[in-house]
């Protein structure tokens, strides 16, 4: 089994290994930096897990930033029938996509 560790990012956990390609939240940091993902919830070294409470010591990942991209469209429709109300609304989520460099 491989090496792998869970991080927190803008309040959602990601289970990565090394390579792995990830679309979290929008980060501000420019194209081709490298980003440190804090806190480390959870480290495997493939034999042996070490879970934090609530993140462990001197644990870190790191990646780079691969690309700033949009997600799909959302749609958000309300209706209340016989009354002519209707309201439409679209979102589409700013995304960052990281490549997994380490785990240390």
């Amino acid at each position: 089994m491989e090496a792998y560790a869970v991080v927190q990012t803008s309040g959602k956990q990601y289970r990565v290994q090394a390579n792995d390609t990830i679309r979290v939240d929008h980060l501000e940091a420019e194209k081709g930096s490298v980003v440190k993902l804090e806190p480390v919830l959870a480290v495997s070294d493939g034999t042996k897990l070490t879970i934090g409470r609530p993140a462990v010591v001197g644990a870190s990942v790191s990646a780079t930033v691969m690309d700033h991209t949009r997600g799909p469209k959302l749609i958000s429709f309300k209706k209340k029938r016989r009354k002519g109300y209707s309201r439409k609304r679209g979102h589409r989520q700013e995304l960052t996509v990281l490549k997994i460099q380490s785990i240390g």
